[in-house]
């Protein structure tokens, strides 16, 4: 027997300020998030809904978004310092910390601190990334195949990594623990 959804009402639900408060309080509960995605997600639910105050709905979100910033949930800053950090632990780069900012809507003046931070931890980031990926020096084996060394760059520069630290980290050799350290020693010195 097939599972079946009940047919979706695709009525518009009424909506106003108070409920759309109430929407963003339950947002920013559940999500550490940023002033653009809080306003972005408003907006949509304003989209999918039939608005009924009389004040603009684009005005109440923006007031809503105000309203969770002065009550301290939203802070551009502190969230720019988190999602980096949270991003280079996983083994990501400086470009793709920077993209997703971003994408998040943090304007530079709040992510300059977040970004600095990644640019100082990028080296070991990438080292990360390469445990995880068993590249270089945590490969099994050493491998001369000039097109698995390409694709290996290739997803260094997609995980944001500059090609100059994909090329030195790849150029270890597997189980060189001497030549890691020197990596580290010179991220320190950078």
């Amino acid at each position: 027997m097939a599972n079946r959804r009940a047919p979706s009402d695709r009525s518009k639900r009424p909506l106003g300020a108070a409920k759309l408060d109430e929407l963003a309080l339950a947002y920013v509960a559940r999500f550490a998030t940023s002033r653009a995605k809080l306003t972005r997600y408003l907006s949509r639910k304003v989209r999918e809904s039939e608005w009924i105050d009389d004040i603009d709905a684009m005005t109440a979100c923006e007031a809503v978004a105000d309203r969770m910033e002065q009550l301290r949930y939203l802070d551009d800053r502190q969230y720019a310092a988190m999602r980096a950090g949270a991003m280079t632990r996983r083994g990501l780069g400086v470009r793709r910390v920077k993209a997703q900012l971003y994408v998040d809507g943090i304007a530079a003046k709040d992510s300059g601190e977040a970004i600095e931070t990644a640019e100082g931890a990028a080296v070991a980031a990438a080292v990360g990334f390469a445990r995880r990926r068993r590249f270089g020096p945590f490969a099994v084996r050493a491998s001369d195949d000039p097109k698995q060394r390409e694709r290996q760059i290739a997803a260094f520069l997609r995980a944001g990594h500059s090609m100059t630290i994909a090329r030195r980290i790849l150029a270890v050799s597997p189980g060189d623990d001497a030549a890691l350290a020197v990596l580290d020693d010179e991220a320190m010195l950078d």
